[in-house]
């Protein structure tokens, strides 16, 4: 099967955004960094064209491609975890410098990257044979912003 790699469009943020992202996820790092070169139309010769990074080990590319195209929630990175204290961390790094809450678990970071930040646990409750409690379930996270594992875990039990 051939690579696949993410490449996330920014303006003019993308080895700011490497670095953020290195900085929270374990095991990460920066790879390459390529300039725009001299002979190109526009104002941006010597300026970061593309930072090439691995996050815990899979690849991704940041272009500053300019501010034509933005993220939406329409792409969303997930990221499943086992502890609320995992959680608590990958919400609060996320968050930092600027990032916004949304509901369900979702954000951007500050960068405007969508992230849902989720227990491992949520699709076991979610897709539970009691379907009462799958319910419950879902209509208490409907009502969070950040997942609270202990509280989708009473919503199962009634």
């Amino acid at each position: 099967m051939p690579s696949i790699t993410p490449c996330l469009w920014f303006d003019r943020q993308a080895e700011d955004a490497a670095k953020f992202y290195c900085a929270i996820f374990p095991n990460s790092k920066i790879t390459d960094v390529s300039r725009y070169p001299e002979n190109l139309p526009g104002d941006r010769a010597g300026e970061v064209l593309t930072v090439a990074f691995e996050l815990d080990g899979k690849s991704f590319t940041g272009l500053n491609g300019g501010p034509q195209f933005t993220f939406s929630e329409a792409v969303s990175f997930h990221i499943e975890v086992d502890t609320q204290v995992e959680l608590d961390r990958y919400w609060n790094a996320l968050l930092a410098d600027g990032g916004q809450e949304s509901q369900c678990g979702w954000l951007k970071d500050r960068f405007g990257l969508s992230w849902q930040v989720v227990p491992t646990q949520l699709a076991k409750l979610m897709t539970s044979p009691d379907r009462n409690a799958a319910n419950r379930v879902a209509a208490a996270m409907m009502q969070m912003v950040k997942l609270d594992i202990a509280q989708l875990e009473a919503a199962a039990k009634g």
